[in-house]
């Protein structure tokens, strides 16, 4: 029985990889064409949410999204979630309407086919290099001043240990949001990592939540209070992760 249970995980997983590629495959000349220019980023953006769309519901979760606020189209964010699993893209995709840009590590452009388009649009960071840390701040900022809103998972990648319900937040994204003194809107995957952890022989389909919580505002800081922002940042999402966790 268990043996049938991980044959039928592989299958499912191996069409998960197919249903990511497959759309990105066939809007292919669309893709590329929207991707050339930062101007036509908001019409690539709009492709990229039906993407994920389609990789949600092909690979049967079912997103339900809870709005504690409403977003501003005319108006830049910095968005900010816990990161567990490769669906955070796609869920943070279809969660948000406000054209943003990733920063994101820099091996995911490795993947097939979606690498191609993410080494493209989004901001890439080698974490181990000071000089690529400095290039991701310019660009964010370039891409900031042009009205775009940023998304930063900030605790820096997906912990080891899936045991941690929310590791330690990097300072980036705050620091940004500080310096543009924009709002920092969190959200809260609760499903993600039951739904599709890295271990590889796990999950399955079904709900997959996410919250939009109140948004943050940086109006007055200055970065000697970024400290206090991420903070108080981790215990929102965190008291959202443990209540759910408690129930």
């Amino acid at each position: 029985m268990h043996a049938l249970k991980n044959i039928l995980i592989l299958l499912w997983r191996i069409w998960f990889y197919i249903i990511m590629g497959l759309p990105i495959i066939i809007m292919f000349p669309a893709l590329l064409v929207f991707s050339s220019k930062e101007s036509w980023y908001p019409q690539f953006f709009v492709m990229a949410r039906f993407w994920a769309t389609i990789v949600l519901y092909g690979s049967g979760f079912l997103p339900s999204i809870a709005k504690e606020s409403k977003t501003d189209r005319h108006k830049s964010y910095m968005f900010v979630a816990n990161h567990t699993s490769m669906t955070d893209i796609m869920l943070m995709l279809y969660s948000v309407k406000n054209p943003f840009v990733f920063v994101g590590k820099k091996e995911l452009a490795k993947i097939p086919i979606f690498g191609f388009f993410y080494k493209r649009t989004c901001i890439l960071v080698d974490r181990n290099n000071q000089r690529s840390r400095k290039e991701v701040f310019d660009r964010a900022q370039a891409r900031l001043n042009k009205g775009t809103s940023i998304c930063i998972f900030p605790e820096g990648g997906v912990p080891d240990d899936e045991s941690i319900v929310l590791d330690v937040f990097k300072d980036g994204a705050f620091r940004l949001a500080i310096d543009h003194q924009i709002p920092v809107l969190p959200l809260v995957f609760l499903d993600n990592k039951k739904r599709f952890s890295y271990t590889f022989f796990s999950g399955s389909p079904g709900i997959m939540r996410a919250r939009i919580l109140k948004e943050i505002s940086t109006k007055g800081l200055t970065q000697e209070n970024k400290k206090e922002l991420k903070e108080k940042t981790w215990d929102i999402i965190f008291k959202n992760l443990k209540k759910d966790l408690d129930k």
